[in-house]
This record gives C-alpha cells, sequence and structure tokens, in this order.
C-alpha cells in the first residue's frame, strides 16, 4: 500500500469518526432516545431530565466527555463490579505501553528507518511510495543502526513485563480486597455436582441428601436436584411474550390499538380482536404450563446444587475428588443463581467430552472457511493481481481515487465485516461445551475468538500475501522466523488502515452510536407492528471487545520495531476506547455476571504471546539483515520472557482459580457474628431452584380473562415488573 493510500483510508475514517461523534452527543440529549443510549439509568430510575436528557446548547452536548471522565475508579467499581474495572484496566495498561512505545518508536526507531537506503527511495515522490520506507526494510543490512533497534527490543520488553507484573499484581490484590468487602453470595457457600449415580432404589436428590449428609454433617445446609424443563422454558417465555402484549393493548386509550391485522405489516389477512386473541392464547399457554410443570418434577437429571454453612467447606468440596470413580461425583464452584446458564445441564462426562470434541471440529472448519475473505481482501490490496484475476476494471482501477479507496479502506472495511460474525458464533459454540454459567460461556468465546482472531486476521493475511501454499516451511522450524521478517513487515500498511477502520470507526459507530441498533429501532418504530416497550439494558459483550482490544495490542508490540508508524494510531484507540468505553459502562451496560477479574489472565497470556512473536520476528529479521550477533543476543529474550510467565502464573493465577484458605476462614469467622445470615440460610435453600419451577406472579391477565379461575396457580410476574 503506498502512503497516498493510506492517508485516503484514515482521511475517511476520521470524517466518519466525527460525524458519528457529534451526532451521539446531539441525540443523546433528546428524551426519545434515552432508552437508545442510557438504557441503564432508565431502567433502574436514575435519569435526570435536567441532567442527563435536555435541550442545551451545543456545547452541553459534550459534557457527556466530562461525565465518563470524572468517575474515580472505586466509583466504577460500586456502580459496575470489578469485571468492568478490569476490563478499564486493560485500557489504562495498553496506554502504558503504547505511550511509551510511541516515544521510542516514533521519536528514535522511525528517524533511523527513513533515512536507510535499502529501498532506493525516491524523496520527490514520497506519495505514491510505500509504507516501507518507514520500516525495518528501509535499514541498510550489516548497518550498525540495527543496534538501536536490538536495544530497544530488550528495553521494550523489560517494561511490557513489569507492567504486566504491576497490573496482575494489582488486580489480584483488589480482587481480596472485593471480595472481604462484599456480602455473603450463594455461590460463595454453593458447588454444582454432576455425574451423581443412579441408583434404583433413590432418586438422586435422596442420593445427594444421603451422600453429604454423611460425609459433610456438620457444614451441609441443603441441596437442589436440577430438572429437565426445556419444554417448561420454552412455554413460559411465549406466555411472557403474549402478557407483554397484553398488556400493551391495554395500555392503549385509542380503540383502533385493540384491532389490528395480524402478519407483517398489516398486509394480506383479516382484522381480529388482538385482546380476545391474546387472552385466549395465554389461557391455553396457562394449562400447559401446569401439567408441564407437574411432570417436569420427576425428570431429574444426574445433577445437583449443593449448599454448605461455610465457604470453607463449599471450596473443599469443590476442589476434592468426592467418589472412589473418578468420572462419578465430579464437583465445582457452583456460579451465582443469576449466572447459571438453565437451557442446558450436560449431566454425563461422555457427553461433555463429545460435546468439546464437535467443538473442535467445528472451529477448525470455520478457520478453513473464513480464509476465503482472507485471500479477497489481500486480492484488493494487490492492484496488479486485481486486473489479472478482473482485467474488465482495469480501466477503473486507473482512476486514483478509485484505487486508493480500493487498496486503503475497503480491505479492512471487508474483513472487520466478516469477523464481526465470529463472536456470536463462538457464543453458540461454547454453550453447547458443558458449561453451566453465563460467564464461563462468555469467558470460552472470549478466548476462541481471540485465537481465531490472531490466527485469521494475523498469521493468515501475513502468510497469504508471501508464502501461502508454502507449507513445506511447517516441516522446517527453523525457517519459520525468516519468513515472518520477510511477510510481517510487508503487511504493515494493512493493519495501519485496519486499526483506523475496526478500532476507530468501529468504536464509535458501532459501540458509541450504536448505529445498528439505532437503524433496528427506528425500523421496528416504523414499519412493524410494535408492542414490546420494555427498556432494554444489554451487558458488556466481553467476548468481542476484549479479543479486538488485545489483537491491537499484538499489532502494537509486533510493529514496535518493525513499522513504529503504527503505534501513534494505537496510541489513539486506546484514548478514544477508554472514554467511550467508560460512558459505556456508566450508562449503558449492566452486569449480568460477575467473575472477580478472571478475564485478566486471558490478557496477561495474550500478551506474553505477543511478546514471543515480536522476539521470533526478531531473530529472523537481524538474520536477513546480515547482523547474526544481533540476532543471536535476542534468542534469549523469549526464553526469559516464559520464565517471567512461569513466575507470574505460580505467583497469581492461583488466586483467580479460587480464593485462598485464609480470606474464606476470615469472612467465615465474620459471619458468625452477623446477625443476617440466618435470614441468608433460609433464603440459600431456595437460591438454586430452576425459576422455571417457581411460581411467578400473574394478575391483570387473570382478572381481564373470563374463563380464568382464581383456583389457578400463578404463572407471569404482575404489570408493575414491565
Amino acid at each position: 500500500m503506498i502512503l497516498s493510500a493510506l492517508l485516503t483510508s484514515v482521511g475517511i475514517n476520521v470524517a466518519l469518526c466525527l460525524v458519528f461523534f457529534v451526532s451521539y452527543s446531539i441525540l443523546r440529549n433528546r428524551p426519545s432516545n434515552a432508552e437508545l443510549y442510557l438504557p441503564r439509568l432508565v431502567a433502574n430510575g436514575k435519569l435526570e431530565e435536567e441532567d442527563e436528557v435536555g435541550s442545551g446548547g451545543l456545547l452541553s452536548c459534550f459534557r457527556w466527555v466530562k461525565r465518563a471522565w470524572q468517575p474515580t475508579e472505586d466509583e466504577l467499581l460500586s456502580i459496575s463490579g470489578l469485571d468492568a474495572v478490569v476490563f478499564m484496566r486493560i485500557f489504562i495498561f495498553g496506554l502504558r505501553v503504547f505511550r511509551f512505545a510511541v516515544i521510542v518508536g516514533i521519536f528514535i526507531l522511525l528517524p533511523f528507518n527513513y533515512m536507510g537506503n535499502q529501498l532506493n527511495i525516491d524523496f520527490t515522490d514520497l506519495p505514491n511510495k510505500s509504507l516501507e520506507t518507514f520500516s525495518i526494510s528501509n535499514v541498510d543490512d550489516g548497518s550498525n543502526r540495527l543496534w538501536i533497534h536490538f536495544s530497544a527490543i530488550y528495553i521494550f520488553t523489560a517494561v511490557v513485563c513489569y507492567l504486566l507484573y504491576y497490573e496482575y499484581d494489582y488486580i489480584a490484590s483488589k480482587r481480596i480486597a472485593y471480595f472481604y468487602s462484599s456480602k455473603p453470595r450463594p455461590s460463595q457457600f454453593t458447588i454444582l455436582v454432576r455425574s451423581i449415580p443412579a441408583s434404583p432404589e433413590r432418586s438422586f436428590g435422596e442420593s445427594v441428601e444421603t451422600f453429604f449428609s454423611e460425609y459433610y454433617p456438620s457444614t451441609y445446609l441443603s441441596h437442589a436436584v436440577v430438572r429437565r424443563t426445556n419444554k417448561l422454558k420454552g412455554l413460559i417465555n411465549d406466555a411472557d411474550k403474549a402478557y407483554k402484549k397484553l398488556v400493551h393493548l391495554k395500555s392503549k386509550k385509542d380503540s383502533q390499538q385493540s384491532s389490528k391485522r395480524t402478519c407483517f405489516m398489516g398486509l394480506f389477512r383479516k382484522k381480529v380482536d388482538l385482546l380476545d386473541h391474546y387472552e385466549k392464547k395465554l389461557e391455553d399457554i396457562e394449562g400447559n404450563v401446569r401439567t408441564e410443570r407437574t411432570s417436569a418434577v420427576g425428570k431429574e437429571v444426574p445433577a445437583a446444587f449443593v449448599s454448605f454453612k461455610t465457604r470453607l467447606s463449599a471450596a473443599v468440596a469443590a476442589h476434592l475428588q468426592q467418589g472412589v470413580k473418578p468420572t462419578k461425583w465430579l464437583t465445582e464452584q457452583a456460579p451465582d443463581p443469576q449466572d447459571v446458564y438453565w437451557p442446558f445441564f450436560s449431566a454425563s462426562f461422555v457427553k461433555i467430552w463429545i460435546c468439546n470434541i464437535a467443538v473442535i471440529f467445528a472451529c477448525i472448519c470455520i478457520t478453513i472457511l473464513f480464509l476465503v475473505p482472507v485471500l479477497l481482501v489481500q486480492g484488493l490490496t494487490h492492484l496488479d493481481q486485481l486486473e489479472i484475476l478482473l482485467p474488465f476494471l482495469s480501466g477503473v482501477l486507473k482512476v486514483k481515487i478509485i484505487s486508493q479507496v480500493i487498496t486503503g479502506y475497503l480491505p479492512s472495511l471487508i474483513l472487520d465485516s466478516f469477523l464481526s460474525l465470529v463472536p456470536p458464533v463462538m457464543i453458540v459454540l461454547s454453550s453447547i461445551q458443558g458449561y453451566i454459567a453465563l460467564s464461563q460461556i462468555e469467558k470460552s468465546a472470549c478466548i476462541k475468538v481471540l485465537w481465531f482472531t490472531i490466527w485469521n486476521i494475523f498469521f493468515a493475511n501475513v502468510l497469504s500475501g508471501t508464502a501461502l501454499y508454502r507449507f513445506d516451511v511447517l516441516f522446517e522450524p527453523k525457517r519459520i522466523p525468516e519468513l515472518l521478517a520477510v511477510a510481517v513487515p510487508a503487511q504493515a500498511s494493512f493493519f495501519i488502515a485496519y486499526v483506523v477502520t475496526s478500532g476507530w470507526t468501529k468504536t464509535f459507530s458501532s459501540e458509541l452510536f450504536r448505529l445498528k441498533r439505532l437503524i433496528w429501532r427506528h425500523f421496528k418504530g416504523n414499519l412493524c407492528c410494535k408492542y414490546d416497550h420494555e427498556t432494554e439494558v444489554p451487558s458488556n459483550p466481553y467476548h468481542s471487545e476484549i479479543p479486538r482490544i488485545l489483537f491491537f495490542s499484538l499489532l502494537g508490540i509486533t510493529y514496535f520495531f518493525l513499522a513504529p508508524l503504527i503505534l501513534p494510531f494505537l496510541l489513539i484507540y486506546y484514548c478514544f476506547g477508554y472514554i467511550i468505553y467508560r460512558n459505556q459502562l456508566l450508562n449503558v451496560y449492566e452486569p449480568k455476571f460477575e467473575t472477580g477479574g478472571k478475564f485478566w489472565p486471558v490478557v496477561h497470556d495474550a500478551t506474553i504471546f505477543s511478546l514471543i512473536l515480536m522476539h521470533i520476528i526478531a531473530i529472523g529479521i537481524f538474520g536477513l539483515k546480515k547482523v547474526p550477533l544481533a540476532s543471536s543476543l535476542t534468542v534469549p529474550l523469549p526464553i526469559l520472557t516464559l520464565i517471567f510467565n512461569s513466575y507470574c502464573r505460580r505467583r497469581f493465577l492461583p488466586s483467580f482459580k479460587g480464593y485462598p484458605a485464609e480470606c474464606l476462614i476470615n469472612k467465615d469467622r465474620v459471619d458468625i457474628s452477623d446477625a443476617d445470615m440466618s435470614s441468608f440460610y433460609r433464603k440459600l435453600e431456595s437460591a438454586y431452584k430452576d425459576p422455571s419451577m417457581k411460581p411467578v406472579r400473574y394478575s391483570e391477565a387473570g382478572e381481564s380473562s373470563s374463563n380464568s379461575s382464581s383456583s389457578t396457580s400463578p404463572l407471569l410476574r404482575g404489570a408493575d415488573n414491565y
């Protein structure tokens, strides 16, 4: 990619960012958009009309930036939890790393790259020259200037490792402090038991009662057996939707609202009385729910939530093998009740194993299929190849502005569009692996998306540009550094454009402006039959956002000494992201679960991988540049980095897998003098009851339906909950 094409891409994206920024700042102040841009405040009843939403002047529209900046970390912790704090620490870590990288890369390494003569640059026509002018490729072979790059790699590695250690230590201590300050939570006292042995004489519930009463007589409290309720959940969801429609219709004073056509956009079918229609539908579902709920009582699966009187007893039971057979009485720490993923309970050890094999196979297939858009993108970045494949476009491609848009802006846009389809797929794959917590599914999907992005966006793009079909390199591992040293610098311009498109513009359009949600809201409100006015409060999509942030970190670390020109673009991204995501955490996202900062080890491991990748490329580049001594002296660097990583894992990782016995015992001792514990134990006994088996109140529709009986059990929530 030539410099003018990159500038075209940057110019387009900067203009789009400004449009989205100004549009958001204006639309945010309109009361009609409060449910879109401030849903959390609306749902919690904390929206202040005179402060958050109003018709102030143009400058007052930008006050949200100050509001997002002002809250302290402790305030963010109290509002959104520790996971949100850890998420923002990723941006703080990135700002610190790339602030140092920009100083060294732009003011030291970049001038030396630019002053090299390896590529024989004609400075009179710089806009039409390749961006390799600013990369290490332009440094003369055997030049002593390469020792400056060598020294920068060692210094940069030391700085990154120091910051990694500091953040790991800080978050680990924050995790312990958060545990001490938290109130008793059901997950701290409860374990999940799976693969309960079947007995012809006793039910699963009786087996659990007998087993834990015998082996944990002083601390066992209660248990809740899991039942198959998939069909019941479907009926409850149908009834929920029908009830919301009914409440909405009754709230309308206009009589025309109660008589509409039943099909899409009001076409092709006759009018019906919607009140009678949904009352009858609700009555039918009511009977089906009672029937299914009665039959579900006997549909036990070999899994149960077992609660104890102390945290220490629950931790001991979760980490010890309970039975003689290792595939029976499997235990793990239970998630919080609202974190439990009820639709899928894989009670069989064999079933979990088969599902995991199927997921691995599916991930491999998706990875292979994703090579198609990668090859398409690489074809767009090379006009000469594109003209050969599509000769009828040769005339159009000769137009300068069109060629610059095609090579500079279009490839990264296409690739990011395809990549946006991956996170939902990974969520689905993770949900069938036997995870019983939404947080576990989210973390598993996060890891899948991360490594999928690294392979398909980084390695596939790098290798497809030079040696996609040279599979022989896999049988000669010694050539890998050499191959990467040639291929990676050549793709620097593409990744700069990718950072600007996927980083800058997507953060403003998708995250801040919520463009897709805005379009869907407009379409739903104007074209479809709108009936549900309930405010939807989303949760932070960690599985898609954390991998994207970490991938940009990988690009910055890898290209730190290869092509420092990418560093300012990354630093600007982290600055934008810090403000925008703070705003979203405060006003948009409502935490659906709390892992206690367990996403940070993923961040640490990804950063270590990025450092080692940089070292491997450095070994190859110094060899190609005919500085064998520098190449040899770089070899100890990845070894030292792995030793550092091993130390961090031993030092910090155990405290992220579970809380130390010291902390558990101290909290249990505090509970002894807590008068509220007896009430907590009573609530704990029913905390893990399947929501589908709990009675839920429904009053309004029952009163309106002439056929409903007062003796029927309540099924749905009252209207005040909506």
